[in-house]
């Protein structure tokens, strides 16, 4: 087995997106170049870097695509291949098998842990999908939930086609324990980056880390003092490296402070202003009670005018008939009393009385 192109640096592809969300073919491509010119060893295509468990198969494989039409060919290509279930992972490996990519690599399933003769089917089913390539188990026990095991590294090693293991695990023993199981011609990559160089201590023969995309330079300089055994400048390097990635973390800490404290004011400030509008509308809702209340008593008002008119009307007409009676001018009377009936409704007691006497001198 050629061993030399698993050696050395291998950054964790980036998923490069446009600026509407969508995978961009033009930025992965570029990224691509961007670090075959910075002479890295490979690229470890659709891992955690590469947000595979966030995106869909199509996605993933564009972005692979795209990387092999830039490198395929100049620099060593795994392509982590593994989903959440068999189908997809097969469809993926068989995909990586036809670009030509050097390796293919798979977590265990997530969510559901699978005990390890199911896990060990998982990955042999994928490897059987590409048949022709080298497989690399991927053990990243703290976001996948299943460790790798002596016992299942052992099952796995009868697939001829399992090369080695990325280990992301924290223990660097894991990695000793790797190496001394899988023999001298047994690739384990470490994973953490900011123990590359315990990582390379223990038996790794390269690493393949989130970061070196960043500062691919830094991590090149490191692994050439450790090929050199130049431990002290490896240790000073990678001590430079993990200083750097504490003062982006602790940047990236202060800018999340401070974002959080901008969304606690903004969340005060729609708090106060829900109250304000909730004020408001509540007294709105009482200015709304107050104007129907009015329009009633208006209405009430209005309508009790409107009778007081007629009433008013009614007793001038009364009196006229009244006078008229007292003078014997009965046309008068009848005129008088005519034009009486339209208000005969609003007389009171007494004059609705007058009114009947009054019309029995015209019937």
């Amino acid at each position: 087995m050629e061993l030399k192109k698993y050696l050395g640096v291998i950054p964790a592809f980036y998923a490069c997106y446009d600026d509407a969300g969508n995978i961009s073919p033009e930025r992965t491509r570029a990224l691509a170049r961007y670090l075959l010119g910075k002479g890295v060893k490979g690229l470890y295509v659709g891992g955690s870097s590469g947000e595979c468990i966030c995106q869909s198969v199509q996605e993933r494989k564009v972005i692979l695509e795209n990387v092999m039409a830039e490198v395929g060919g100049k620099l060593t290509v795994i392509a982590h291949v593994a989903c959440n279930n068999a189908l997809d992972s097969e469809e993926l490996a068989r995909h990586a098998e036809s670009l030509k990519v050097d390796a293919i690599a798979a977590i265990p399933p997530i969510y559901f842990h699978l005990p390890p003769y199911g896990i060990a089917e998982y990955w042999n089913d994928i490897s059987a999908a590409a048949p022709n390539t080298d497989f690399i188990i991927y053990n990243i026990p703290q976001l996948a939930g299943v460790a790798l095991t002596p016992a299942l590294l052992a099952e796995m090693q009868k697939n001829p086609r399992v090369i080695g293991v990325k280990n992301s695990s924290m223990p660097t023993q894991d990695i000793q324990m790797w190496k001394d199981q899988g023999g001298p011609d047994f690739v384990v990559m470490n994973g953490p980056d900011e123990q590359f160089v315990s990582g390379l201590a223990m038996g790794a023969c390269a690493g393949i880390g989130g970061t070196y995309a960043v500062m691919p330079e830094l991590f090149l300089k490191v692994y050439e003092h450790f090929q050199k055994g130049e431990m002290e400048a490896a240790n000073t390097g990678a001590r430079e490296n993990i200083a750097l990635l504490q003062k982006d973390l602790d940047a990236a800490r202060a800018e999340s402070a401070e974002l959080q404290t901008k969304l606690d004011e903004a969340n005060a400030a729609s708090s106060e202003a829900a109250d304000k509008l909730s004020d408001a509308e509540t007294r709105l809702s009482e200015a709304e009670k107050a104007r129907e209340t009015l329009e009633k008593t208006l209405e009430s008002a209005q309508k009790e005018n409107d009778t007081l008119s007629r009433r008013t009307q009614a007793n001038e007409l009364l009196v006229s008939a009244q006078a008229a009676l007292e003078q014997g001018d009965y046309a008068a009377l009848r005129s008088h009393l005519e034009a009486l009936g339209a208000y005969a409704d609003a007389l009171k007691d007494d004059g609705a009385a007058l009114y009947e006497i009054l019309r029995s001198y015209i019937d």
